[in-house]
């Protein structure tokens, strides 16, 4: 029996690690070309702020977890207060509380759903200027001490949020 020496699976096998190492290079370089892809996420902007959340009914002086949430433009330009609305969250779960407007006269004609009224400077005329404060009364008992309350201030024409501040109630 005559046994015949070929190379062909030799060679077979050292083509197959070139051909590899090339395809990675290959690949190395295309990835390594394109650009960066940055997931970034950039905060929102504390705009409108939490200055505080009474707990005390302001008529009785009763505790009632009255839950009125006193707001201030910490920004520096003023915002037409009919063009934003406002969403809260406690504790990272949103409140049942529709605010569709912060402009004070057209939140009268508006459903009042978790909110018994809004009221001060920043929502009285057609705009919420700089270091001006405004206040949403929200159903008492929304808010206790030692809860994380969430202010989204969204912007009605874009429907993106322009101010986020979370305030920790005391």
């Amino acid at each position: 029996m005559h046994r015949e020496s070929a190379t062909s699976h030799t060679i077979g096998i050292i083509l197959m690690v070139v051909i590899t190492v090339i395809l990675v290079a290959i690949i190395a370089a295309m990835i390594l070309s394109m650009p960066l892809l940055h997931y970034s996420v950039t905060p929102i902007p504390p705009i409108i702020t939490i200055t505080r959340i009474e707990s005390v009914d302001e008529i009785t002086k009763q505790l009632t977890y009255d839950s009125r949430v006193i707001l201030l433009h910490s920004g520096i330009i003023p915002y037409q207060n009919d063009n934003l609305k406002a969403q809260f969250y406690k504790n990272g779960v949103q409140v049942n509380a529709n605010i569709a407007t912060l402009n004070g006269h057209d939140f009268i004609s508006t459903s009042h759903i978790g909110v018994q009224w809004i009221g001060y400077a920043g929502c009285s005329g057609a705009t919420w200027a700089p270091g001006e404060m405004s206040a949403i009364d929200l159903n008492d008992g929304t808010f206790h001490p030692g809860d994380t309350a969430q202010i989204d201030i969204i912007d009605k024409s874009t429907n993106q949020v322009i101010s986020r501040h979370s305030y920790l109630v005391k």
